[in-house]
């Protein structure tokens, strides 16, 4: 770690150097590109891994160095601008406007060996946790050579390419992602009940544990809807960016007393509100 220290400050003034003139689509981009591919590099020569909140909540040096070499690279490029990273990387704005960093987005991915992973990058004004406006959101996922941009004023794109148009159908016909971790299911809270209601709509389901990848193909056609609750703003925005800009619906609900990030077609999205709150869902009890 020590000798990446030494090498971040080089490769940030190399970046700053090469893209002085971008616009923020540009700059957006090539920030997630770079960020990614430096994540993904550090991860064949190994990385440390802490752990965080619980056991498959972690943080590696590549999320480390990769959110320095975001956080840095702003910091010259955008000095007016606030910056929010899931890594701690902080930066109040004089602008009006916020960056928004996840430099590893599928950290239990990344350091088991997935290729599920991503870095993303959101560009908002006004609170990061509450906007008046999203700008953009970023997300280049290394795997696949993919970047996807867009925002609710900026047709979504990957590499370049346009997007097709989300296309409006139910809950019961498309493939949902979403996620719900074990010991929530285990210990019967109040709200899995509601979870377990939206997941039995679904035509099919999957939990591949990354958010912005996840909308990122809910964007490209992929999947058709996403749930999850209780998700940081670094997890929301980039890819809430990304389905907009596909003509696709998001929403913020409130239902069995937390918070739930809802992705879709219109059609969808309103299916899923509806499951999540239906009335007199059953008490789950604890697993044993």
């Amino acid at each position: 770690m020590a000798q990446l220290e030494q090498l971040l400050p080089a490769l940030i003034k190399t970046f700053v150097i090469s893209h002085d003139a971008d616009d923020d689509v540009r700059l957006a981009k090539a920030l997630v590109f770079n960020a990614a591919r430096l994540a993904w590099r550090l991860r064949i020569n190994g990385v440390d891994i802490d752990t965080k909140s619980n056991p498959t909540d972690l943080v590696t040096t590549a999320d480390i160095a990769a959110e320095k070499f975001i956080s840095g690279a702003l910091a010259a490029l955008r000095p007016d601008d606030g910056v929010m990273g899931e890594e701690g990387a902080h930066q109040e704005s004089t602008s009006g406007r916020t960056w928004i960093i996840d430099p590893v987005d599928g950290t239990y991915n990344f350091a088991s060996g997935s290729d599920y992973f991503c870095c993303a990058l959101g560009l908002v004004e006004g609170h990061p946790d509450n906007p008046s406006a999203i700008i953009l959101g970023a997300v280049h996922r290394p795997a696949m050579g993919y970047t996807w941009i867009g925002g609710p004023n900026l047709p979504t794109t990957r590499d370049d390419e346009p997007v097709s148009p989300i296309v409006d159908q139910p809950l019961s016909k498309v493939c949902l992602g979403t996620y719900m971790h074990p010991a929530l299911i285990a210990n019967g809270k109040p709200f899995v009940a509601g979870w377990l209601n939206l997941v039995a709509g679904a035509a099919t389901v999957r939990l591949l544990g990354s958010a912005s990848v996840d909308l990122a193909s809910l964007a490209d056609g992929v999947i058709g809807a996403w749930a999850q609750h209780s998700v940081k703003s670094w997890d929301w925005i980039p890819g809430r960016a990304l389905v907009e800009g596909a003509g696709g619906t998001t929403r913020t609900i409130t239902a069995g007393g937390i918070s739930w990030c809802l992705a879709g077609s219109q059609s969808a999205v309103d299916d899923m509100e509806r499951r999540l709150s239906a009335p007199d869902l059953p008490h789950l009890p604890a697993l044993p």
